[in-house]
């Protein structure tokens, strides 16, 4: 099973282009599912993926459609590979989502966390120039972490990412993100080789920051700032989207700056707008 695991994950990486998270996650999805089932892949029956899917009660409904489109993923790969003739998940039902609407951070939030950053180390410069990028250019996570001096274009006023699926865009660059990243550059320490060089955002040995580090940061600069909501890197990205929205830009333009291949996936903050305007209405209605 150890070779079969590895040759899905060099089809999901190399020829499906995927991020090596999502192909960690699938890889371990169908590798755990293989376990449980304790019978050949080309033998598993649609009985024993709802079996299965059902006995993972702690999942909620959109785990549950991760786990079924990793099965189903690895089931195509199979007869693509003259393993098996049928898919067995193509009778099981994918659960029902509701519409998902990210947690934002209003304005005077985002200010508030990024004011409570201390700089007077070079750990806080940093710590504001990722703030400052996550937010003012509404970068992904694992896109911040790879960010290479390299990409950056501040006279132009533009940074240059390479998204999921390797595209590549050109995101612009404001004013105060441009203004934290040259004040973190005046600081930022020796990388500790040649393979380093080119990464912007370091850690104290001169390595790239790793995606765990950036998630605490930021939820300890939340906690620091007094913002009691869940947050994460990826908030900052939707709470650029829906203020971009808010202040009326163009869903295209959002859509190309945050990279999304369908425009339906942009349209989710428009929803968002809604539902924050729909609050205040409630909240002053008369007959409230």
């Amino acid at each position: 099973m150890e070779r079969l695991l590895s040759d899905y994950s060099y089809y999901l990486k190399i020829e499906r282009a995927m991020s090596p998270n999502t192909v960690a996650s699938y890889t371990s999805d169908v590798e755990l599912f293989l376990n449980a089932c304790d019978v050949q892949p080309s033998h598993v029956t649609s009985a024993q993926v709802i079996s299965y899917l059902e006995s993972r009660t702690k999942l909620s409904k959109r785990s549950q459609a991760r786990l079924l489109s990793s099965l189903k993923s690895f089931f195509d790969w199979l007869i693509m590979e003259g393993e098996r003739k049928d898919n067995p998940c193509d009778a099981v039902d994918m659960p029902k989502l509701g519409r998902y609407l990210p947690s934002v951070l209003s304005v005077d939030e985002v200010t508030a966390i990024m004011d409570s950053v201390d700089l007077g180390s070079w750990t806080g410069r940093r710590d504001r120039a990722i703030l400052e990028v996550l937010y003012g250019c509404g970068l992904r996570v694992s896109e911040a972490v790879n960010l290479r001096i390299s990409s950056l274009y501040l006279s132009e006023g533009f940074v240059r990412v390479i998204g999921k699926g390797d595209k590549e865009r050109l995101v612009p660059i404001g004013e105060a993100a441009v203004d934290a990243i040259n004040e973190y550059a005046a600081v930022r320490p020796e990388p500790y080789s040649s393979e380093f060089e080119d990464i912007l955002f370091l850690n104290r040995f001169g390595k790239s920051l790793s995606r765990v580090s950036m998630f605490n940061m930021v939820k300890n600069q939340a906690m620091a700032a007094g913002v009691a909501k869940e947050i994460s890197p990826h908030t900052f990205r939707h709470s650029f989207a829906t203020h971009l929205i808010e202040n009326g830009a163009d869903l295209r333009v959002v859509q190309e700056m945050l990279g999304h291949e369908s425009i339906l996936t942009t349209e989710i903050y428009t929803h968002i707008d809604t539902s924050t305007w729909q609050a205040a209405v409630l909240a002053h209605h008369p007959r409230r």
